[in-house]
């Protein structure tokens, strides 16, 4: 193309808006402690596959491959369809497609017994670092709640020499009181700091609890987050960077004490009529507009 003074002009142009938008994002990296040879060490952005759960379930192929189509950087498993029991296959997948694994949801029973070897062989073979139970009837139970914790520790201690972690994942339940401190600082005193705690932060804001608060008063224990958008009293759209939750905060405070390697997009509600891949999208774009990452 001959470089006529319009196209020199356009040209200028987009290099000025090219420049406009890096100062913009590192503007934001560096609120967030991203700047210079910190970006390395940002957190990834995976999805947990709940969120997209009918489509895995019709073709789970087709999802994974949606997943790294509209950008994210790993998933989350909430079960394997079709890859159950090949963990070989499942990873040659992922590799093709790009996608890491930020962790996984699997029940207590597994991190016990003859069950926690099956465990930690399919999950080293597909890369899967993190093991979380997203929910136990007997974490806010007073009874219960301390054989728990120690089911947590003892997983740890073994999880440990293969480079995992076991965690819980909370809803809004985790955070009634057993007298004056809540049932997920109990879990969370209980437990070693081996011992990961997953905190969704759209179910935390939905408790009234304030999700910051939690990730500072545990340092070093939000490995993986999960970033739910998240509508309170009516106020804003469950799209994450439109909803009720605040992010900027929480995402500092993973930043400064939290050492989280994952922010994990979950989507549970589709407003306006969207589609739960549509809803998803739109709660991506969101959380890369926030971190700066557009």
């Amino acid at each position: 193309m001959k470089n006529t003074p319009d196209v020199q002009l356009l040209n200028r142009r987009s290099v000025l808006k090219a420049s406009v938008g890096s100062a913009a994002a590192l503007t934001l990296a560096s609120r967030f402690g991203f700047a210079a040879d910190a970006a390395a060490k940002q957190p990834g952005i995976a999805l947990q596959l709940y969120s997209i759960r009918d489509d895995c379930a019709k073709d789970f192929d087709a999802a994974l491959a949606w997943c790294a189509e509209v950008g994210f950087d790993a998933v989350e498993f909430a079960g394997y369809h079709n890859y159950s029991g090949k963990a070989a296959s499942l990873k040659n997948r992922l590799d093709q497609l790009g996608l890491k694994v930020a962790a996984t949801h699997i029940g207590t029973g597994t991190l016990q017994g003859d069950e926690l070897t099956k465990t930690i062989d399919f999950h080293q073979t597909i890369g899967c670092k993190y093991l979380i139970v997203p929910g136990d009837g007997r974490f806010s139970n007073k009874e219960k709640s301390r054989e728990l914790a120690e089911i947590f520790n003892g997983a740890a201690e073994k999880l440990a020499p293969a480079g995992m972690k076991c965690g819980y994942h909370n809803h809004t339940h985790e955070f009634k009181k057993d007298g004056d401190k809540t049932f997920w600082e109990l879990f969370a005193e209980r437990t070693s700091d081996l011992v990961v705690l997953q905190q969704d932060v759209g179910w935390t804001t939905a408790a009234r609890v304030d999700p910051v608060k939690m990730i500072r008063q545990f340092p070093g224990r939000s490995q993986v987050i999960h970033c739910k958008p998240t509508v309170v009293d009516g106020q804003g759209k469950a799209i994450l960077g439109q909803d009720s939750v605040k992010w900027e905060p929480i995402f500092q405070a993973c930043m400064d004490v939290g050492e989280t390697e994952w922010y994990t997009v979950e989507q549970e509600s589709y407003p306006d009529g969207k589609s739960p891949m549509e809803c998803t999208a739109l709660s991506l774009a969101g959380i890369k507009k926030i971190l700066g990452r557009s």
